[in-house]
């Protein structure tokens, strides 16, 4: 037989044994399933011809009707695809048992969904099974699954044999956010992340850290990573005055669609100047996945910062293409049911046990869970499969499980592990079928973009938010927080800041007390007491054991009173800005407006200092016992960035140096010798945004071929660098850091 007749004959009997097991399955359910009936006339012959005859007429329906169902459930939000998908695979059931003549099938709706989803994994797991011994199959399968029919035509059957070894090497590159070096260096010990500890142990890898900015967070250090520069990103979130209009900024908060894209903007801009980054890491041919930013990619999918540029179809392209597979859709939706219920079920465990670190974790957050952690994994890795059968040169993509578990329910705890472990296992898939089928060698390396710190929040620990320490440092007075909605500007997204930010007033009454002398797990009442009473704040200082004391709360600015400050938190990264002035304000002006806020900041338990900039003596880190000059560097008492670490000095001045750095920075306090523990102004378990411990130490694992600095590489910036030689074929030394 011909070769083109063993093909034909092979897909017949591929399409024969994929019927016999949904018609096997479908009697199978009619046996043990109440309210799925094969026949109304008695007798085995009609039974197995109605159950051949309606899984025959699902299967047709699904590959003609199903990719146009997924185009229009691309209009509801992503987090409902799953079941929308589950509802419409057992309407088509319905539809399909209709078609069966002689009313020999029938099926309940509510049996329906359940049907349809053991037909779809039926078919899964024996077309899978098939692979096994059909190689041709199996990566005709693969192709259909993970690439878009426009460019199946480019692919050919000669790459079945593995990578063409004279093929240029690909490069993967893998995010998996929120990992810190220290927490994979113990995963790696401990077993949970085998894959990863198989490529170190055959030394095919190599593990080293790099350091984050002072803003240790995806907005920062992604946007460096893809494009180059980190430059006046100060923060997640923050308020961009005005230059010249009082009263007037916008608010930037990195994972806002507008936000992201003009981000972007901004980096291309520098890039294309003289010594620039230029268009992108990913520029021209890569692809960006589940990502930020785009980093100059030619394909996008799931990519925020290309989100606002597309229709709302467009735009969701990336679900499309995973989900016009209904036993995927299945699938994915029973593994996002699976861990709503184990996030529900950990979080009560959790309460009961009254574990410490904790923070709320019902209300929508088992489904957020969920989707981070299943369904964006999952349509992730899907796009990263189909770019390696097209044989694409440099895939970025990044896989948020992991972080989303942390911020919740602590950096290492078993729940986090375990979504840890599950990432591991599609890294190891994604690189078996890449050696198998892939048109070309591809070289895997793994990184993040920041680690986490552990800790109970701010609020938890000392019983008042940041927004009431700045409250009562300001005599009182309302302090404001941003909207929930945002406006649109007239002008590059400028707007009044009463449009952007709202007042929160003051508590009062009894409740409002107890709350202030609410200390979270170890129970003092009200705050420590300071360590110093002199704290030498420049000019214009207050000073004296009264500084700090909490004056009368009153409510919000009232006639001639100076307005409310803005406050942000980023992680234990706090900002101030005070809106109703343009311009960074000087220490010598808050303190002229607010003569006790600094002073009340810096003697505050929870906060390490404050980074405030000086008419006379530039950029200050101040802190309870002294403060440092940033553009001398001479200290006064006590270097409050010492206990940083190496670089903390550094981070600290380059952020100065931001046009859009707010009034006041406020790094919160972290010692090392008391545990380590950091206290995030959000309400998190695991946090990152600032400085102190493993948040600011990510990783890289990487070929051993490929070079790498000789010492860690200091900042995102530092890191695109490394990568740009690698994907540039440079040199095999790489200096600098």
């Amino acid at each position: 037989m011909s070769r083109g007749g063993r093909a034909v004959a092979r897909a017949a009997l591929r399409i024969v044994l994929l019927w016999a097991a949904s018609t096997g399955t479908l009697a199978v359910l009619a046996a043990v399933l109440p309210g799925v009936d094969l026949t109304d006339s008695g007798g085995i012959v009609p039974s197995i011809t109605a159950a051949a005859a309606g899984s025959g007429a699902f299967g047709l329906l699904s590959g003609a009707v199903w990719p146009w169902l997924v185009r229009a459930l691309l209009l509801v939000p992503a987090v409902l695809l799953g079941l929308l998908g589950f509802v419409l695979n057992g309407a088509l059931v319905l539809v399909a048992f209709s078609l069966v003549p002689h009313g020999d099938l029938s099926v309940g709706w509510k049996q329906s969904g359940v049907v349809a989803a053991a037909l779809s994994f039926t078919t899964s797991a024996v077309a899978a099974a098939l692979g096994a011994w059909d190689r041709d199959a199996y990566h005709r399968r693969l192709v259909r699954l993970a690439v878009p029919r426009r460019d199946r035509r480019h692919l050919a059957l000669r790459h079945l044999s593995g990578p063409d070894p004279q093929a240029a090497p690909g490069t993967v590159l893998l995010q998996i956010d929120g990992l810190g070096h220290g927490v994979l260096e113990r995963a790696l010990r401990d077993g949970h992340v085998p894959n990863l500890a198989r490529w170190l142990e055959g030394g095919g890898h190599r593990l080293m850290r790099w350091r984050t900015d002072w803003s240790s967070q995806t907005g920062a250090s992604q946007l460096g990573i893809l494009h180059g520069s980190t430059w006046d990103v100060p923060a997640f979130r923050w308020w961009e005055k005005h230059p010249e209009r009082a009263g007037e900024g916008r608010l930037m908060v990195s994972n806002h669609p507008a936000a992201a894209a003009e981000l972007e903007r901004r980096k291309r801009a520098e890039g294309a100047l003289p010594g620039g980054a230029g268009a992108g890491l990913l520029h021209p041919d890569g692809a960006s996945r589940g990502n930020l930013f785009s980093g100059g990619a030619a394909s996008n999918a799931l990519v925020l910062s290309k989100s606002m540029r597309r229709s709302r179809g467009r735009r969701r392209s990336g679900y499309f293409a995973y989900f016009a597979d209904p036993a995927r859709a299945v699938r994915t939706f029973c593994g996002f049911v699976a861990e709503a219920v184990r996030e529900a079920v950990q979080g009560a465990r959790a309460a009961r046990r009254d574990q410490r670190p904790r923070v709320p974790r019902g209300g929508i957050y088992p489904l957020v869970r969920a989707f981070a952690t299943v369904v964006e994994r999952d349509v992730v890795v899907a796009a990263v499969l189909g770019d390696i059968m097209t044989g694409r040169r440099v895939v970025y993509a990044d896989l948020v499980g992991y972080d989303e578990v942390a911020h919740h329910s602590g950096v290492e705890r078993p729940e986090t592990l375990a979504v840890l472990h599950r990432i591991d296992r599609e890294i190891g898939h994604l690189a078996e079928l890449a050696a198998a089928f892939a048109p070309r060698p591809y070289r895997f390396a793994v990184l993040s973009d920041h680690g986490q710190s552990e800790g109970e929040s701010f609020e938890a620990e000392f019983g008042e938010s940041l927004e009431e320490v700045v409250r009562r440092g300001c005599g009182g007075a309302a302090c404001a927080t941003p909207r929930g909605r945002r406006r649109r500007g007239s002008e590059r997204g400028y707007l009044k800041a009463a449009d952007a930010i709202e007042l929160v007033p003051p508590p009062a009454g009894p409740a409002s007390a107890e709350r202030r002398g609410r200390r979270g797990r170890r129970g003092f009442s009200g705050l420590r007491q300071p360590r110093r009473a002199d704290v030498p704040t420049g000019p214009g200082a207050a000073t004296g054991p009264g500084a700090a004391e909490q004056a009368p709360p009153t409510a919000a600015a009232g006639p001639g009173e100076a307005p409310a400050p803005l406050v942000l938190g980023s992680g234990n990264l706090g900002l101030v800005s005070f809106t109703d002035e343009p311009g960074r304000l000087t220490l010598e002006r808050i303190e002229e407006r607010h003569p006790k806020l600094v002073t009340t900041l810096v003697r505050h338990p929870g906060i390490g200092f404050v980074l405030v900039r000086s008419a006379t003596r530039g950029g200050l880190a101040i802190g309870a016992d002294g403060l440092r000059e940033l553009d001398t560097g001479r200290v006064e008492g006590t270097d409050p960035l010492a206990v940083y670490g190496p670089g903390a000095a550094e981070a600290v001045a380059r952020t100065d140096r931001f046009p859009h750095a707010a009034d006041l920075m406020i790094g919160g306090a972290w010692r090392p010798g008391d545990g380590g523990a950091v206290h995030a102004f959000e309400d998190q378990v695991g946090s990152h945004g600032g400085l102190g411990g493993p948040q600011s130490e990510p990783f890289l694992l990487h070929p051993a071929e490929l070079p790498v600095p000789d010492g860690e590489p200091v900042g995102a910036a530092a890191l695109h660098r490394v990568l740009r030689r690698w994907l540039d074929g440079g040199p095999r030394e790489v200096t600098g850091g």
